[in-house]
């Protein structure tokens, strides 16, 4: 079935795609988020043209071919483009068989258990506690990650001694029967990251997340070494080949591949599969409750190397706006701390029609 049409809806925060196979049936994808709008047209412009005509079976081949043909841009955003092919491939397939895209993957589905994600920093330790513990009795939540140091933060905290308060206040005020997970976002060096590190071991803190600058992996290897708990990272990687390295070193003892970051579902799998066969457990990054999150919840329920939980943000409206009324009707809750994938058809979800209207819409088609 040929694909002969590909069109964008996008704004400066997200992006959604659709695939249009020559029986008129259709699939739906998104770029990442994040000047999406730029994204789109390196869609239109450098993905579009190596795609169309080209039978929705390939798409394997393609996620290699696109590369290669724009093997001059060797970055995030034509992988950030290359994922609205993927993700809207997929939801087609998903359609077509009647089935979630999980079991197309070999998965089933089913529940995942989730943990709360914060992602402020402009928050202190007993604020924190206090939104967690109102999670954790409306939602059941039993695991929550939370932000130390200060993005990119060359060893300056947010505010001074925020992170050693955040810790042990919010253990202290959830107890001992929940997981803590902490992220860094690339603010420390080395020998501060294994300094905050013990300290978070000291309070059963299980995952530290991208410690130090991630492009810097042999400074990540030494906290790995140097720590009990487990070092995680890989959300901001694209390259397969710094992928390798990355996994052959044991810079972290947890994979995070990012699905739209990385450029798709089958170049993730690929990638979770190069940690399975090092023995490390991949747990992807999805930090808003865009399609990713959706996405992510799929492949968890496929992978056999998957981590212990998903992520699932816990902003709403106040902190992304942009993330309102994307979808007809929401595609997550949470259930005594547990996601749900459905077994509706590919993603199983619809895009907002009022969304869509007020996007920049772009289209691509076959010539005839």
């Amino acid at each position: 079935m040929k694909i002969i049409k590909l069109e964008s809806f996008a704004n400066e925060f997200v992006g959604f795609s659709r695939v249009t196979a020559e029986d008129g049936s259709t699939g739906w994808g998104q770029f990442s988020t994040y000047h999406s709008d730029i994204t789109a047209q390196v869609f239109h412009r450098q993905v579009a043209p190596w795609t169309l005509g080209r039978n929705v079976s390939d798409l394997e081949a393609l996620t290699v071919e696109i590369l290669e043909r724009e093997h001059k841009f060797p970055g995030s955003y034509l992988r950030r483009a290359l994922a609205g092919l993927d993700t809207a491939i997929w939801d087609w397939r998903g359609k077509q068989a009647g089935k979630p895209v999980a079991e197309l993957l070999g998965g089933t589905a089913g529940p995942l258990r989730a943990y709360a994600s914060s992602m402020r920093r402009d928050i202190t330790g007993s604020d924190e506690a206090d939104r967690f513990t109102a999670l954790r009795d409306k939602y059941g939540f039993d695991a929550f990650k939370f932000r130390v140091a200060a993005e990119c933060g060359h060893d300056i905290d947010e505010w001074p001694g925020r992170t050693e308060d955040i810790v042990p206040t919010v253990r202290k005020a959830l107890g001992d029967d929940v997981s803590l997970l902490v992220d860094g976002n690339s603010g420390f060096s080395a020998p501060r990251a294994i300094e905050v590190g013990k300290m978070l071991q000291d309070n059963g803190v299980e995952h530290f997340e991208e410690p130090c600058p991630y492009w810097l992996m042999e400074e990540t290897k030494k906290v790995t070494q140097a720590l009990t708990l487990d070092v995680t990272g890989g959300e901001q990687d694209c390259d397969f080949q710094h992928w390798k390295r990355m996994i052959d070193m044991r810079a972290v003892d947890i994979i995070q591949p990012d699905i739209l970051y990385l450029g798709g579902m089958h170049r993730t799998m690929q990638v979770a599969e190069m940690g399975q066969a090092a023995g490390l457990p991949c747990t992807p990054h999805c930090a808003n409750l865009s399609m990713v999150t959706l996405f992510t919840m799929h492949l968890l329920r496929a992978m056999s190397n998957a981590g212990k939980y998903l992520e699932f943000s816990i902003e709403g409206a106040d902190y992304y706006p942009w993330q309102q009324d994307l979808f007809v009707s929401c595609p997550f809750g949470i259930t005594d701390g547990q996601a749900t994938v459905t077994d509706a058809p590919g993603w199983g979800v619809e895009v907002n029609p009022e969304w869509l209207s007020r996007s920049i819409y772009l289209v691509s088609e076959l010539e005839s």
